[in-house]
């Protein structure tokens, strides 16, 4: 029922409803984890997204096909005891993205293999994103009909690859799509998506359609991604501002069954993420601004262990930012094209920058070991309220009041939580339990 929960939704919306939903971009283990805890407390659906370049065919750099990365989230949702079935698998950015230094009939070769990937894997929400520029294309901004034709063929190329009784595809389109991840450089300013360019490329879309016998299919397009006026960079975030997006408001009233999906919403105030929802941005994605959460949760971990556990007789530290940054400044293939500076000022954005380069780098063998010991020292030894009030505030107030244990991981999902929440009452996700069908769930 994943794509028929979204419609759902999403037709509240359409009918007056201040309701959305929220998609978590990440296969960060512990953000997986804190998403599901959350879900099961709001008994509500979880929208779990994976980008073009961290999930392909070949593996991505995640190291996974489609097929494996729902394997690994089932396994997350059988050890978090969360049903699998309230769980809605999303595809982010598919299309010529992995592949814009090849030329466009090899790049959308790839691109119409990745699309039959992750619907055979059993995804049900799809972003079909023509808008990356391949080696032999014009000069960006792509032609309009360039990118609905080649929109049109992804989705022919999906809904052919979708076995018959399976549920029906829904999906996001656009041609005004921020870049994945959030940007690659730092910004002075951020534009707005012009309403003629959204009503350009409905039409048009709409029209690639019906060109390949896809006019069943449109009612199933049930979001249009655009720029709203917000953005993040390495040190600075663009807020949301009602004024700049007022146009496209009014536009999406008069389109039926379509909102706007946003992208980049990381780190936006929960009053922003509250009205982006008013305003028809019923699709908020978060990505970097989880894990961003699990690095401050985990550094604050570190600092207390230094101050807790350092010159204790059997006790190994872990030393897991040192560890951490020297991996990264061994293997700089993640973050040395967007962070620019003298010496200080990279060192500093490795490890802080709201681009969360860092996130690449959880999965490797020694920064597992490291996380593995720190967890394991401040289990054995919990930490004193007093250093916790110091480096986790809010997480030493649950502590306090009995919301969660004195134990590193309760805080670590409680950090990424309280990010969360914002996007739970923003999109009203907290309330679904007597509203709608996920109440008859187990």
């Amino acid at each position: 029922m994943g794509s028929d929960l979204i419609l759902y939704i999403l037709r509240r919306h359409k009918t007056g409803e201040t309701v959305g939903i929220y998609s978590v971009c990440s296969a960060h283990r512990q953000v997986l984890e804190a998403a599901m805890l959350q879900a099961k407390a709001d008994d509500s659906p979880l929208l779990i997204e994976s980008t073009s370049n961290q999930v392909d065919q070949f593996g991505g750099y995640s190291g996974m096909t489609p097929k494996q990365f729902v394997q690994c989230v089932q396994q997350i949702a059988r050890s978090s005891n969360f049903p699998f079935e309230r769980i809605i698998l999303g595809g982010d950015h598919l299309g010529a993205n992995v592949w814009q230094k090849e030329s466009a009939v090899a790049a959308l070769a790839n691109a119409r293999d990745q699309v039959i990937a992750y619907v055979q894997a059993g995804y049900q929400k799809l972003h079909l994103d023509a808008t990356m520029r391949c080696v032999d294309d014009p000069p960006l901004p792509l032609p309009a009909e360039l990118i609905a034709e080649r929109t049109a063929q992804l989705c022919q190329v999906a809904e052919t690859a979708r076995l018959s009784g399976e549920e029906a595809l829904v999906y996001v389109i656009g041609s005004d799509v921020p870049q994945p991840g959030g940007a690659t450089s730092s910004l002075d300013q951020v534009h707005t998506t012009p309403v003629q360019s959204v009503e350009e490329t409905l039409y048009l879309t709409k029209l690639a359609f019906k060109n390949k016998g896809l006019e069943h299919v449109w009612e199933r397009v049930c979001a249009l991604v655009v720029q709203p006026g917000i953005e993040f960079d390495h040190q600075q975030v663009f807020d949301y501002h009602p004024a700049r997006a007022a146009e496209l408001k009014t536009f999406i009233e008069k389109i039926p069954n379509c909102v706007y999906e946003a992208h980049s919403t990381d780190y936006q105030t929960p009053l922003s993420l509250r009205t982006m929802v008013a305003d028809h941005f019923a699709i908020l994605k978060v990505g970097p601004g989880l894990t961003f959460a699990f690095r401050e949760a985990v550094f604050a971990l570190a600092a207390i262990e230094q101050e807790w556990l350092n010159g204790r007789k059997n006790v190994s530290m872990s030393n897991l930012p040192v560890v951490i940054d020297r991996d990264m400044a061994e293997n700089p293939v993640f973050w040395q094209h967007h962070y620019q500076g003298d010496d200080t000022t990279i060192a500093r954005l490795r490890k802080f920058g709201f681009s969360d380069r860092i996130r690449y780098y959880w999965s490797q063998p020694k920064v597992v070991a490291c996380l593995a010991l720190l967890l394991n020292n401040l289990s054995v030894h919990p930490a004193p309220l007093t250093l916790l009030s110091q480096y986790l505030p809010a997480q030493y107030e649950a502590i306090r009041a009995g919301e969660i244990p004195n134990q590193p991981l309760a805080m670590i999902y409680h950090k990424i939580r309280n990010v969360l929440l914002g996007y739970v009452q923003a999109t009203g996700m907290n309330v679904h339990k007597n509203s709608s069908p996920i109440s008859d769930r187990s």
